[in-house]
C-alpha cells in the first residue's frame, strides 16, 4: 500500500517506533496460528488532562499517515531478528516481510474533537498481529499530540479571543519530534503561529520570529552600517540616516526622561537601528538587555521617532525580566507622555510584550482588562516572534508561550491506553484487580446527545449492533456508578466515530490542520461554561446503554448497572 505523497510523509513514524513486547506477541500469535484472527482495540483516555473536564481528539493524521506507510523493510526485520530467539522460525519475518495495512480498518473521533473519558479516539480492527503491532505507536502518536492540544485550548481560553498566541517552546521541547508535534498541535488547540520553521515546512503551521538579547548584545556601538540610508515608507524622496536620525531624536527623548545622553548603551541603540533598517515595518524593542528605564526605552524611542519621521511605525516592545507588571504599567505611561510631547499619537498603543516562565495563573493576571501588556511570552523563545503590524485603529495583542505550552508541565502525559475489545466476533474484557483498570468489552459505537441549543448533553456508549439513538425519543442511559438509569431526550443525535480507513483505504479527503482547528473553536463553543471552566470544572457525563456489557470469562450475561464497581472511575462508562 503506498504513503500519501506529501511532505509530511518525512515525518511518518516508523514500524519499529514501538515496545520490543509487541514482536514477542506477535511472534506467539503466529506460532499458535492465530496471525490472522479479526480483531478491535479501542484507543482511548480514563482521565481528562490538567484537572479539567475535556480534552481534543488530536493526531489522526499522523496515524493515517503511519498506516498507509507501515511495511516493515529488510533492515527491521533483521534488526528483529537478533533480538528474538536464534531459533525463531525463519518463516515468521517472511510473514513480517509481507505485512501491511491493507486490511486494517479505522474509526475515529474527528480531528479537533471534544473527547471524553471511555469514549474511543480510535477503533482499530483487522489481523490480530498487525493490529496488535500498531499499538505503540498509535498511543505515541495520539497522546501527546492530544495532551499537547488540550493545553493549548486551556491558555487560549485565558488569553481570551482576541490575543494573538504564539508557540515558540522548540529549544525547550522533548527532542525534535516532540518540537514538530508540539508546534503542530498547539496550532490545532488555537494558536496562530510558530516559531518552528519546519512546522511551517511540514505541516503548513504560519511561523514568525524578531530577535534575542545576543542580536542586541553583539553590537559595541561602534559599527557602522554599510548602508545606513532608509528611504521613506511611502518611496517617495531621498533616503535618511537612520541613524543619524535616531542619535537626534535621542537627545530630545532624554531630555523629555530626565537622563544624560550619555546613559542610554550605544551598541544597544546600534542593534536597534540594525535591525529596524532590515525590518522597518515590524520594528520591535528588546528593552531589558541593559536597563529597561535607563537604557532600553529611550533607544527603543529615538529609533521608533526616527522611523516615525519616514512614515514607519514600530510594532512593539519586549521585556523579559523583573515585575513585568508594573514595568508594563510604567512603560505606558512613558509611551502616552511621549506621544503627546512628540504630537505622535501612534505611540500611545505600541504594544507591550513579555515573557519569562510565565504559568496559567500568571497567564490570567497579565491578560485581563486594565494591565497596559498586550503582548505576553510564557517561557523561552519570545525572541522568535514576529510582531505584525497593527491593523487600523487597533493593537497588535500577542501572548508567546514557549516552555508552559510544549512540555505540558501540570500533567505531562494523557495516559491514553489501547485494549483489546473483540476478537473473531467475540468480546474480551481485561477484569483485573483494580477496577479503574477494567474494559468494556464487545465493538462498540459512541453518539453525542445535544439539548436544542445545541449545548451538549452527554456522550453514551453502546453495542455496535443496537439501533443509534434518535433525536426526540426517550433514552434510559446509565451514568458512570449510578444505581438507576436517567431518562434523556435529546433534541440532536451526533455520531461521533468516523470511518476513515477501510481495509486500507482512505474513505475520504482528511480535513486540513486549519479545518480541524476551526473544529476545536468550534466544539468549544458547545460546551457549557461549567465543563469549560478550567479550575474545578464540572464533570460530563458519559453514559452506557444498558445492553452494553457481558461477560466473556464466564456463562453467565451481566450488565453494567449491576456492577457499578466494575465502572472505570474519572467519568468513563
Amino acid at each position: 500500500m503506498a504513503a500519501e505523497q506529501d511532505p509530511e510523509g518525512l515525518a511518518a513514524a516508523r514500524p519499529l517506533l514501538t515496545d520490543l513486547y509487541q514482536a514477542t506477541m506477535a511472534l506467539g500469535y503466529w506460532r499458535a496460528g492465530r496471525a490472522r484472527d479479526a480483531a478491535e482495540f479501542e484507543l482511548f483516555f480514563r482521565r481528562c488532562p490538567f484537572g479539567g473536564a475535556f480534552a481534543l481528539a488530536a493526531g489522526l493524521r499522523d496515524c493515517v499517515r503511519f498506516l498507509r506507510a507501515f511495511r516493515l523493510r529488510d533492515a527491521d526485520v533483521q534488526f528483529l531478528a537478533s533480538v528474538l530467539p536464534p531459533d525463531t522460525d525463519p518463516a515468521f519475518f517472511e510473514h513480517l516481510r509481507s505485512l501491511d495495512c491493507s486490511e486494517v480498518t479505522v474509526r475515529a473521533l474527528p480531528e479537533g474533537s471534544l473527547a471524553f473519558p471511555g469514549v474511543p479516539l480510535l477503533q482499530v480492527s483487522g489481523p490480530l498481529l498487525v493490529v496488535q503491532l500498531l499499538e505503540t505507536p498509535l498511543l505515541c502518536l495520539v497522546s501527546y499530540a492530544s495532551l499537547v492540544a488540550t493545553n493549548a485550548a486551556r491558555l487560549r481560553l485565558i488569553a481570551g479571543p482576541e490575543k494573538r498566541l504564539l508557540e515558540m517552546g522548540l529549544r525547550r521541547a522533548q527532542g525534535p519530534d516532540g518540537g514538530l508535534t508540539a508546534s503542530t498541535y498547539s496550532y490545532l488547540g488555537g494558536f496562530d503561529s510558530s516559531s518552528n520553521v519546519l512546522a511551517g515546512q511540514l505541516r503548513g503551521v504560519p511561523v514568525a520570529g524578531t530577535l534575542a538579547h545576543s542580536f542586541v548584545t553583539s553590537f559595541s556601538g561602534s559599527e557602522v552600517p554599510p548602508d545606513p540610508m532608509l528611504a521613506p515608507a511611502a518611496g517617495e524622496g531621498p533616503g535618511v540616516d537612520l541613524a543619524a536620525k535616531a542619535q537626534v531624536w535621542l537627545e530630545h527623548v532624554c531630555a523629555h526622561l530626565g537622563l544624560g545622553v550619555q546613559e542610554p548603551h550605544p551598541g544597544e541603540r546600534a542593534a536597534f537601528v540594525a535591525y529596524a533598517l532590515a525590518f522597518p515595518r515590524a520594528f520591535q524593542g528588546l528593552l531589558d538587555s541593559y536597563s529597561v528605564r535607563r537604557s532600553g526605552l529611550p533607544n527603543f524611542l529615538a529609533v521608533a521617532l526616527a522611523l516615525g519621521e519616514l512614515g514607519y511605525r514600530a510594532v512593539g516592545v519586549r521585556l523579559d525580566s523583573g515585575d513585568l507588571l508594573q514595568q508594563a504599567q510604567e512603560i505606558r505611561k512613558v509611551f502616552r507622555a511621549a506621544a503627546a510631547q512628540f504630537q505622535v499619537p501612534w505611540l500611545e498603543s505600541v504594544p507591550i510584550a513579555v515573557s519569562n516562565n510565565i504559568d496559567e495563573e500568571a497567564l490570567a493576571r497579565l491578560a485581563q482588562e486594565g494591565s497596559e501588556v498586550n503582548v505576553i511570552g510564557i517561557g523561552t523563545g519570545w525572541a522568535h516572534c514576529h510582531l505584525l503590524s497593527p491593523t487600523q485603529g487597533s493593537e497588535v495583542n500577542v501572548i508567546g508561550i514557549g516552555t508552559s505550552v510544549v512540555t505540558c508541565p501540570q500533567q505531562p502525559s494523557l495516559g491514553c491506553v489501547y485494549k483489546l475489545v473483540a476478537v473473531g466476533g467475540q468480546p474480551r474484557m481485561k477484569l483485573t484487580e483494580d477496577p479503574e483498570k477494567q474494559t468494556l468489552p464487545g465493538s462498540k459505537a459512541a453518539f453525542r446527545l445535544l439539548g436544542s441549543d445545541g449545548s451538549l448533553l452527554m456522550d453514551v456508549l453502546q453495542l455496535a449492533e443496537e439501533p443509534a439513538p434518535q433525536a426526540g425519543q426517550e433514552l434510559r442511559v446509565w451514568p458512570p456508578g449510578a444505581q438507576e438509569p436517567c431518562t434523556v431526550r435529546p433534541a440532536q443525535v451526533e455520531p461521533l466515530l468516523w470511518l476513515c480507513l477501510q481495509q486500507g483505504q482512505l474513505c475520504e479527503p482528511l480535513p486540513s490542520l486549519a479545518e480541524s482547528r476551526a473544529l476545536v473553536q468550534l466544539s468549544l463553543s458547545q460546551l457549557s461554561p461549567e465543563h469549560r471552566r478550567l479550575q474545578s470544572p464540572a464533570q460530563y457525563q458519559v453514559g452506557g446503554r444498558p445492553a452494553l456489557s457481558f461477560c466473556p470469562v464466564c456463562p453467565c450475561p451481566y450488565h453494567a448497572h449491576r456492577s457499578p464497581s466494575l465502572l472505570p472511575a474519572g467519568g468513563a462508562v
